[in-house]
């Protein structure tokens, strides 16, 4: 079968307890995503095949400025409408470390370059069909610089200022509701930064 491979994995060799990776093919590939159907063996040695989603992996910043969390409002095709969200893209300068892919998207997105840049963890962001691996930091000395946004939707994006004192309140009220900036904004609320 065509762009069938046996005993490889598309990335790394993936193997997981006692579910072993046995073959794999492209099923489609879109812009920065691949469509993979592979093939494993289970415990009991039962076959079973899987579609994964490949991602090149992601960043997201919590921006800090003056006491406040900088967040911007954004249409999200896929929900057809916007979201509350701190910045984020993709990982794809292949090589680049993390922490200066999340400072261009911050001069990107919302015009700003940081001093300083925290990493405050990293996460699958949903491991049941891809494997996108997000990391996420603090960033705090915030210098402006020009923005270059990318696409209609952030052209369109309203930068919103919420101060790090009402975060508990709009957090209780259900203002977040992506996963990225929810993790961000119960780390500031915590007060672990």
């Amino acid at each position: 079968m065509p762009g069938t491979r046996m005993l490889a994995s598309p990335d790394t060799d993936v193997s997981s307890g006692e579910f072993r990776l046995v073959g794999w093919r492209d099923v489609a590939t879109a812009a920065f995503l691949r469509l993979v159907r592979e093939h494993y063996v289970g415990p009991s040695g039962e076959g079973l095949q899987r579609v994964a989603v490949r991602h090149p992996g992601a960043v997201a910043v919590a921006p800090i400025l003056d006491g406040a969390l900088l967040l911007f409002r954004q249409f999200r095709s896929p929900i057809g409408r916007a979201l509350l969200e701190i910045p984020a893209g993709k990982r794809d300068s292949a090589g680049e470390p993390p922490e200066v892919t999340a400072a261009r998207e911050l001069q990107e997105e919302i015009g700003y370059r940081p001093g300083r840049l925290e990493l405050i963890g990293s996460f699958w962001t949903t491991p049941g069909f891809t494997d996108e691996h997000m990391s996420l930091f603090v960033a705090t000395d915030l210098e402006p610089v020009d923005s270059m946004p990318h696409g209609v939707e952030e052209e369109s994006a309203e930068l919103v200022s919420i101060p790090l004192s009402e975060l508990p309140g709009r957090l209780a009220a259900g203002e977040f509701e992506d996963a990225k900036t929810l993790i961000a904004v119960h780390h500031l609320v915590a007060g672990t930064r």
